[in-house]
């Protein structure tokens, strides 16, 4: 059954204010880009919280760029950590209806979104069955981890990758917008979402190979050899100014 009143269900979540097995929504991962590789040692973490060793990952946003290849990678980087990686072929709005592929991610404990188009998944998931059955899965504590274009889209706003600008995300995470490949985006496409980011909207800018993590109890912190830089109102600001 497709959850209603997603939105309502996710702030819910955001406050720690459901019941859920594991008493709160599961760890959160925002991923700057380059997943799957050597510095990403903070995946062993979130393998070890999601309490099983089978990932599904969503080649969604690699849909035009060989999505068997973006599987076959995550395959042998969960296979070094022990754990069986499945890729579930998403690739489409039509797959995104189907109730086969949302069981699946229901019922999964870790599910990881890939790098690629971030408008291009958008589409795919927005207001579909497997995203609503993400959200339930994140719900019942399951970990998501989404890395570049597979993060980007987790939050509301969402930086528009062919400008900079503002857009509409898929909101699992509100009042947060993130920059991907901090560092290796143009600076002045990066800027420009700073400064185009509404007073008191925190932007934060994640570099490749590193984690911006949301915990079940509401607090985050970053993993990974890059540093992580939040802006509010153009001025750089603390952890503490992300929505918990």
């Amino acid at each position: 059954m497709v959850l209603q009143c997603q939105r309502s269900t996710v702030l819910q979540c955001q406050r720690s204010t459901v019941s859920t097995m594991n008493g709160a929504c599961g760890p959160l991962a925002l991923v700057g880009g380059s997943e799957w590789t050597d510095g990403c040692d903070f995946d062993a973490d979130l393998l070890a919280a999601s309490g099983g060793s089978d990932v599904v990952v969503l080649p969604t946003a690699a849909a035009y760029e060989h999505p068997s290849k973006v599987v076959a990678h995550a395959e042998a980087w969960f296979a070094a950590l022990g754990a069986t990686a499945r890729g579930l072929g998403v690739l489409g709005r039509i797959d995104a209806e189907d109730e086969g592929n949302a069981a699946v991610v229901r019922d999964a404990r870790f599910v990881y979104l890939s790098s690629g188009s971030a408008m291009h998944l958008r589409s795919v998931l927005k207001g579909s069955a497997v995203w609503e059955a993400l959200v339930h899965a994140w719900n019942q504590g399951a970990v998501v981890a989404g890395a570049g274009a597979g993060g980007m889209v987790l939050t509301d706003p969402m930086v528009d990758p062919r400008g900079g600008a503002l857009t509409v995300g898929l909101g699992m995470v509100e009042h947060l917008a993130m920059v991907s490949h901090l560092g290796h985006e143009n600076a002045e496409k990066v800027h420009r979402s700073i400064a185009l980011a509404a007073p008191g909207l925190p932007v934060a800018g994640v570099p490749e190979r590193t984690a911006l993590i949301r915990a079940p109890d509401g607090s985050w912190h970053q993993a990974g050899p890059g540093t992580v830089q939040v802006f509010v109102s153009g001025r750089p600001a603390g952890f503490d100014a992300l929505p918990s």
